[in-house]
């Protein structure tokens, strides 16, 4: 009953805090807030608007703000109320597809078409296994966060084919078979456990659970293993890891 309490009173307060912030944003200067708070009674007496704000701001301390909290919390209140307009603006934009209206001939890229919208949205995170030979001719494998390389780079070039999407040593992880260089980074997305009993294992960050990119093994709870024939690497292996929403 108490932590019902307590939820209900905390909610209380917030909504009670956005009003008062968004009252703020109403006032163009102080005087205008000070305005608000002179009373009827404060003008019959004083016989003066000035003296009722100087009486309200001087004698309110404490429940009254001064000139500089005023343009403090007005500044913070119109900040966030410009943010809300820009997250409103966004959702109300359709999602633009780097992939959109591409002749796609090969699975991988037409595997990774199917799966942007997805992985832009947050509905889904792919990660993306892929071994072939870098531009020196060595050998190379790693694990791509598919959703956070959608975010930092521009995959136009990679669905026009004048790219080709290699794992680096920024990614998830990253061997070199000829230099013997090994790295693993975790992500926005994934934290990657490298020290398990049974072995490399990606853990999501949003719902905790675990991706198991072992293929004598199950993907893991609500992920699929997808692997891939395509004309442009040696070996590409898709996870998908389903994002539940309650």
């Amino acid at each position: 009953m108490a932590a019902f309490y307590n939820t209900g009173s905390a909610r209380m307060e917030h909504n009670a805090a956005l009003r008062f912030h968004d009252a703020l944003t109403h006032f163009k200067v102080y005087e205008d807030y000070l305005d608000s708070r002179v009373t009827p009674m404060d003008l019959f007496y004083l016989k003066s608007r000035e003296l009722a704000r100087k009486l309200v701001e001087h004698g309110h301390k404490g429940t009254v703000l001064s000139r500089e909290e005023f343009e403090e919390k007005k500044a913070a209140a119109q900040a966030a109320e410009a943010a809300r307009s820009n997250a409103l603006y966004n959702r109300s934009q359709p999602m633009t597809l780097a992939s959109a209206g591409k002749e796609l001939k090969d699975n991988f890229l037409k595997a990774l078409a199917e799966r942007e919208e997805a992985n832009r949205s947050g509905k889904m995170t792919s990660v993306i296994f892929i071994r072939d030979h870098n531009t020196l001719g060595q050998e190379v494998s790693g694990y791509i966060d598919y959703a956070h390389r959608l975010k930092t780079q521009d995959f136009e070039p990679y669905f026009n084919g004048k790219k080709r999407l290699m794992p680096g040593r920024s990614d998830l992880c990253y061997y070199n078979w000829k230099t013997q260089v090994s790295t693993s980074n975790s992500s926005p997305n994934f934290e990657v456990i490298y020290d398990d009993p049974n072995g490399l294992l990606f853990k999501n960050k949003r719902d905790k659970k675990i991706l198991n990119v072992d293929p004598l093994s199950g993907p893991g709870e609500d992920s699929n293993r997808t692997l891939l024939q395509s004309d442009l690497y040696i070996h590409v292996v898709i996870y998908d890891h389903n994002i539940r929403t309650v």
